[in-house]
């Protein structure tokens, strides 16, 4: 077969011999079926692909969703214990006309340890949230075992106590020491009930 002696004119298409019939059906067919694959399937493809990445950002957020719902309960347990602490804790803060009892009671404990007071100064309280730091500067002089027994009885102290920025530097040779430290209690600026309306108020704006 001589294709120079093929009339290529496709009204003449009748005319051509069949293998080469055969291969422009083919390629006729496969320029369909391309055009088909890149003006529609491809498109369907990316809608797919996007598809399956949604589908699985879906699922891990219901797994997280469905791990946060099945623990549910726990969280309503734990926020009850943490408000039940909380209220204790305010209960234990002096109020404002416990303060100066609760000073005393600081230096008492100290001297019951036999501690020398060398400073006792209260500073200006500092506001907190639902209540108000206050801070007082000792600096006290003693045995080892004498601030140990000292501190122990801060924290045995009905009311909250603690003790921050502590120093301990030796003065002599006869075991005598110096401790500097910021002595801390706590006075409540509102009741336990103001307390658990606010943390419901809170919740419910969640």
């Amino acid at each position: 077969m001589n294709l120079s002696e093929i009339n290529w004119d496709p009204n003449a298409a009748g005319t051509w011999p069949l293998p080469v019939k055969a291969a422009m059906m083919l390629f006729v067919c496969a320029a369909v079926v391309g055009g088909g694959i890149y003006y529609d399937t491809l498109d369907q493809l990316k809608t797919l692909a996007s598809a399956e990445q949604t589908e699985q950002a879906l699922k891990l957020d219901f797994e997280v969703k469905q791990k946060k719902a099945a623990k549910f309960q726990d969280y309503k347990d734990q926020l009850t214990q943490i408000e039940a602490s909380l209220a204790e804790m305010i209960r234990q803060m002096p109020t404002k006309e416990e303060v100066a009892s609760l000073l005393v009671d600081i230096s008492q404990t100290g001297l019951a340890s036999g501690l020398k007071f060398k400073l006792f100064k209260p500073e200006i309280p500092i506001p907190k949230d639902f209540y108000s730091e206050l801070p007082i500067n000792i600096e006290v002089l003693g045995k080892y075992q004498e601030l140990g027994l000292f501190v122990s009885g801060l924290a045995s102290l009905p009311r909250i106590v603690t003790i921050h920025d502590v120093n301990i530097t030796p003065v002599n040779n006869d075991g005598s020491m110096l401790m500097n430290a910021v002595v801390k209690t706590y006075n409540e600026s509102t009741d336990v009930s103001s307390v658990g309306k606010e943390t419901k108020k809170k919740r419910g704006k969640k």
